[in-house]
């Protein structure tokens, strides 16, 4: 069971004041954050024009790596980034320093062939379900064992007692092939700090930062991504 920081994700600039966008600033915010206790980074890296960018990778996480040593760095694959699975695909197959881990979306027609292209350079899957579909999908996979971890993430509902539902049903998919690998379960806005719990209870890893939302848990809007992290700490810890 660890907690993760998604220090920016696509969010934009007016979201909130610190969320980082250049390296500088995402070294700022993944430092904070592991000193609060996050055990690893999941950043989107930009380009020089703010953009998200899978071409940004190597500079990336070359600069977090080296002030965070130790710490798992991991990235998206989300097919909105280039917006082109060609784009995408070569752009994976250019990178030279390689993150940890990189996340890719079932709901996303590419994803297995974004997985294959991950496993030959080396680099680890998070496979992201916000589905049951999603799940089956993933299961019905040749060598769907092969990654890193599960990531149940229910970024589109925002109900809590339906996402809690779609959560069951991906875990029953799951636990139904007896698919022995590591779960992130996480919220996004409204779901963030139940999800939480819920993790903590079931004994999954987690996630929280300004790409997932930037209220605390008694409502009020963090500092930083580090004041996000050290409320989830303490929830786990509790």
């Amino acid at each position: 069971m660890i907690v993760q920081a998604c220090i920016n994700g696509a969010r934009r600039s007016d979201f909130h004041p610190l969320i980082p966008l250049t390296i500088d600033a995402m070294i700022r915010e993944a430092t904070a954050s592991v000193a609060a206790g996050a055990a690893e980074i999941h950043v989107h890296p930009r380009g020089a024009d703010g953009k998200e960018s899978l071409a940004a990778v190597d500079d990336t996480v070359a600069a977090i790596r080296r002030v965070c040593p130790g710490t798992l760095i991991g990235v998206s694959t989300g097919a909105w980034i280039e917006g082109d699975p060609k784009r995408t695909r070569h752009a994976i197959g250019q990178w030279r320093v390689l993150p940890d881990y990189a996340s890719v979306n079932l709901s996303e027609a590419d994803a297995p062939v974004v997985m294959q292209l991950l496993r030959q350079k080396g680099v680890g899957i998070e496979v992201g379900l916000a589905s049951v579909a999603d799940a089956e999908r993933y299961v019905s996979l040749d060598n769907h064992e092969r990654v890193f971890r599960v990531l149940v993430e229910l970024d589109d509902e925002q109900d809590l007692q339906r996402a809690c539902h779609i959560r069951d049903g991906i875990i029953e998919v799951l636990e139904r092939r007896r698919l022995l690998r590591p779960v992130l379960l996480h919220g996004f806005e409204n779901t963030v700090w139940p999800f939480v719990r819920s993790a903590r209870e079931r004994g999954y890893s987690t996630r929280v930062g300004l790409e997932d939302g930037k209220h605390l848990p008694d409502g009020t809007i963090a500092g930083d991504n580090a004041a996000l992290v050290a409320a989830a700490v303490t929830i786990f810890r509790g």
